[in-house]
């Protein structure tokens, strides 16, 4: 007596991926060439030279740690950082028009945009929260946690600000103008300065997220938590999307 086996099932159909390797390795490599890779080190660099030069003359305090973290750290190099990173995952290749080759391959344009997009964040979080962090060790020791304090807020920033960034390289030809408007005049100044204006400031909300590992009260942030944590990712998602979005109106060659 013979026995016939069924056939295997088939495997169901995989959904769409979500990060192309390729895409990231050259995105890595245009973001960490020799000109960009200056830039994302020397913001590091001068923190660390500050903030060991205000170690040695005023030794060990935590007021002056957390001033000088917020004041250097936070604000103004995590924004710029955010600007070299966000902007050069993609406005270089639309500027020189040869985003529209890889329009052209069989990968989805939200793929492109989300590859982009942990690229830019990966290389803020790490040019933006290890600094941070050995800053604020240099400064106090971690004293009141403000070390890991601010690393975190810097990481949370971070990850909103290239996806801010990114959406600049999308939309316009002037995405680095623009996004240094944007991080020295309304994150730097006004977002600082401005009691109204704080509640919309990038770092008002990320410092909400890290304010919560400090001990203390000098880690402060003029939102709540549940804002700040909404606000962030209603940003970052919304820029996300609308980036998909714009770069899907863009047309290969030949399809024109």
């Amino acid at each position: 007596m013979t026995t016939t086996t069924a056939p295997p099932a088939a495997r169901p159909a995989a959904g769409p991926a979500l990060y192309h390797p390729t895409v990231a390795r050259l995105t890595y490599r245009a973001l960490l060439g020799r000109r960009r890779a200056l830039l994302l080190l020397g913001l590091p660099a001068l923190l660390l030279v500050i903030v060991v030069a205000v170690r040695t003359l005023s030794g060990q305090d935590d007021g002056t740690a957390e001033d000088m973290l917020r004041s250097f750290a936070l604000s103004p190099m995590v924004p710029l950082i955010g600007v070299i990173a966000g902007t050069g995952a993609i406005g270089p290749e639309i500027d020189d028009g040869s985003i529209i080759y890889l329009l052209a391959k069989p990968i989805r344009r939200s793929t492109i945009i989300i590859t982009k997009l942990l690229v830019a964040m990966g290389v803020t979080v790490t040019f933006s929260a290890v600094p941070t962090l050995l800053a604020g060790f240099v400064l106090n020791g971690n004293g009141q946690n403000i070390a890991v304090s601010y690393a975190i807020s810097t990481a949370v920033a971070s990850v909103a600000y290239a996806s801010v960034f990114l959406l600049l390289g999308v939309i316009t030809r002037h995405a680095v103008v623009a996004g240094l408007v944007y991080a020295l005049v309304w994150e730097t100044v006004i977002g600082n300065l401005v009691p109204g204006a704080k509640t919309l400031s990038v770092q008002q909300w990320a410092l909400a997220v890290g304010a919560k590992a400090a001990h203390g009260d000098l880690v402060h942030s003029a939102v709540s938590l549940t804002t700040g944590v909404v606000l962030l990712v209603v940003v970052t998602g919304a820029a996300t999307w609308y980036a998909a979005r714009r770069l899907s109106t863009l047309k290969p060659v030949g399809d024109e």
